[in-house]
C-alpha cells in the first residue's frame, strides 16, 4: 500500500563561492601558483598584474575618460540586470595584494625557493641502461621494467605481466625467462637493491656487492636468506643459538644488515621533498613582541581585465542588440562573474588564514617566544573556532595543510593541537608534554635493557602525570617508537 505524505528537511546549500573559497583554503602556497595559473589559463578576464605590463595611456585614444563608468539606464533587458561599477577597478589599486605588502616579506623572501636539480630515480635507471650494449629486444624489457618498478625501488609485479605487456602495448614477444635475465641485469644497476620483488631479495642484492669472502658479509647473508623474521622482532637469542654465534658476532652481523638500504628509491627524492615545504606565515621575536606576517605568494596581484570592461562599454552604446550580441554578452558577463568570484576567494582566503593563524599565535604565545615545547597549551580546534567566530571545518582546512615558520624551525599548524591531561595537582598541561617526556625518558634508557610500557607509567606517576599504560602505548605508537623489545639493542 503506497501512502503519501509531507515531510521538511533542513539542507545546506553551498554557493559557488563558498564551494571555491573552500576548495582555495586547503591550498598550500606552494600549490597556490598553480591553481591560480589554471584560473588564469581558463578565464580570460582574470589577469595577473604581476606578468601584465602596464600600456600607456595614449594606446587608447578612442576612450573618453568622463564615460568609464556604466550608468545602467539604457536599454536594460533581462540580461543586463547588472552594474558595471561592480567590475571596474583602478589599475592602479592593488585591492588586496598591497594591503599585505606592509607586513608582508621583504623582496629576499618574495624569490623563489631554490629546488636542486638533480636526475630523477627512473632517469638514472634508464641512463645507466642506455649504456649497456644489449639488443633491441633487451633494451625494450630493460625499459619496461624500469617503467614497471615502484617509487621505493621494487618490482612488485609478477613476469608474466610484464612479458604480456610487452606482446600488447610494444609488439616485443618474449619468453618469462627473457625477463627474468634481464631483470637480473637491473638489479646490478646502482642503487644497489633495486629491482628487487621483496625486502628480502633487496637486502641479499645488497649483500652480494659487499666482499663474499668477509665472514660477517657471509654470516649477514645467511640470517637475511634464513631468518629473516626472527632479526626483524629481535629475538637475538634464537639467532645466536641457531647461527652458534656469541653476542659480539652478532653485533657486527646486526649491524651490517641495519647499514642496507631497505628502500632503495626513495634514497634520490628524499633532498627535493625536504625542500618542497613552502611556510605560509612568518613570526618573528621583536624584543618579546610577536609580528605575525603572511607569506607574500598568498597575495597575487589579480584583476578584473580591462578589455572585458570595455567590452561592456561598447555594448551599452550599441543601439541594436541581436540574438548573438546577447548571447555574447551573457558569456563576457559570466567570465567577469568569475573572475570577481576568484578575486573574492582569493581575499577571503587570505583574511581567513591570518585571523586563523593570529588566534593560534595568541593561544601560544609562550610558545612561540620560547620555542619549548612544555609551554604548549592544551588547544583543539573548537578553541581557536570560537575565538575568531568561525566553523571547526574552517580552522581545520587552515591547520592540516599550512605551515608557520619561526626562529625555532617551521612547524604545521596541526602540531599546536592537543588534548588536556590533569595533573596531580589539578593543572591541565598539553599531551604533547606529556609526550616530550617520554620521548626524553626513551631516549636516554639503556637499549640493552629498554623500558616497558609499565615502567613508563610509572615514571610519568611519579612526575605527577597520572595516566594509564594503555594511554602511554598510545602516545608512543603516535611518536612512531616502537615497543621496548624492538628498541632493544646488542
Amino acid at each position: 500500500m503506497l501512502k503519501q505524505n509531507l515531510q521538511q528537511k533542513l539542507l545546506q546549500k553551498l554557493s559557488p563561492q563558498q564551494i571555491q573559497f573552500i576548495k582555495l583554503l586547503q591550498v598550500p602556497t606552494v600549490s597556490l601558483d598553480t591553481r591560480i595559473k589554471e584560473e588564469l589559463e581558463e578565464n580570460p578576464a582574470l589577469e595577473d598584474l604581476s606578468l601584465t605590463i602596464s600600456e600607456p595611456e595614449e594606446q587608447y585614444p578612442d576612450r573618453d575618460p568622463d564615460e568609464e563608468t556604466y550608468n545602467g539606464e539604457e536599454d536594460q533587458g533581462p540580461m543586463d540586470e547588472f552594474n558595471i561599477d561592480d567590475y571596474l577597478q583602478d589599475d592602479n589599486v592593488n585591492d588586496y595584494g598591497s594591503r599585505y605588502d606592509q607586513n608582508g616579506d621583504d623582496e629576499d623572501e618574495r624569490k623563489e625557493i631554490p629546488i636542486a636539480v638533480q636526475s630523477s630515480f627512473f632517469e638514472s635507471l634508464q641512463a645507466q641502461l642506455d649504456l649497456l650494449p644489449v639488443s633491441d629486444k633487451d633494451f625494450s624489457i630493460g625499459k619496461q621494467i624500469i617503467g614497471s618498478l615502484d617509487d621505493d625501488g621494487y618490482l612488485r609485479r609478477p613476469i608474466m605481466s610484464l612479458t604480456d605487456d610487452l606482446a600488447f602495448s610494444q609488439n616485443v614477444i618474449a619468453e618469462d625467462e627473457e625477463v627474468e635475465d634481464m631483470l637480473k641485469v637491473i638489479q646490478s644497476f646502482d642503487p644497489a637493491g633495486v629491482g628487487a620483488r621483496s625486502l628480502q631479495e633487496c637486502l641479499l642484492i645488497q649483500l652480494r656487492k659487499k666482499d663474499p669472502n668477509d665472514p660477517i658479509i657471509r654470516k649477514a647473508m645467511l640470517v637475511v636468506e634464513n631468518y629473516l623474521d626472527e632479526f626483524t622482532r629481535k629475538h637475538y637469542d634464537k639467532l645466536e643459538k641457531s647461527l652458534n654465534m656469541n653476542s659480539i658476532e652478532l653485533r657486527g652481523v646486526v649491524n651490517e644488515i641495519l647499514k642496507l638500504n631497505p628502500k632503495p628509491g626513495d634514497s634520490n627524492e628524499v633532498s627535493t621533498k625536504q625542500m618542497q615545504v613552502i611556510p605560509d606565515f612568518h613570526i618573528k621575536n621583536n624584543d618579546g613582541a610577536l609580528i605575525l606576517t603572511l607569506n607574500s605568494k598568498n597575495a597575487p596581484e589579480l584583476k578584473v581585465s580591462r578589455s572585458y570592461q570595455e567590452m561592456f562599454q561598447h555594448y551599452d552604446k550599441a543601439s541594436q542588440k541581436d540574438k548573438k550580441l546577447k548571447e555574447a554578452v551573457q558569456f563576457v558577463k559570466q567570465k567577469l562573474d568569475s573572475a570577481k568570484w576568484f578575486i573574492d576567494a582569493i581575499k577571503q582566503r587570505q583574511q581567513t588564514l591570518l585571523k586563523t593563524m593570529n588566534a593560534i599565535m595568541q593561544y601560544q604565545y609562550d610558545f612561540f617566544l620560547t620555542g619549548d615545547d612544555k609551554n604548549l597549551k592544551p588547544m583543539i580546534l573548537k578553541d581557536i573556532a570560537d575565538r575568531i567566530g568561525m566553523d571547526i571545518s574552517t580552522v581545520s582546512r587552515v591547520a592540516n595543510s599550512k605551515y608557520v615558520q619561526t626562529e625555532f624551525g617551521t612547524f604545521l599548524l596541526k602540531s599546536f593541537f592537543s588534548e588536556a591531561i590533569q595533573t596531580e595537582s589539578g593543572e591541565e598541561v598539553s599531551n604533547k608534554e606529556v609526550k616530550k617526556i617520554l620521548e626524553e625518558h626513551i631516549g636516554r634508557e639503556d637499549k640493552r635493557h629498554p623500558l616497558a610500557d609499565e615502567k613508563l607509567t610509572d615514571i610519568l606517576k611519579e612526575a605527577g602525570y597520572n595516566i594509564a599504560r594503555r594511554t602511554v602505548a598510545k602516545y608512543r605508537e603516535q611518536m612512531n617508537i616502537p615497543v621496548a623489545r624492538l628498541r632493544k639493542e646488542l
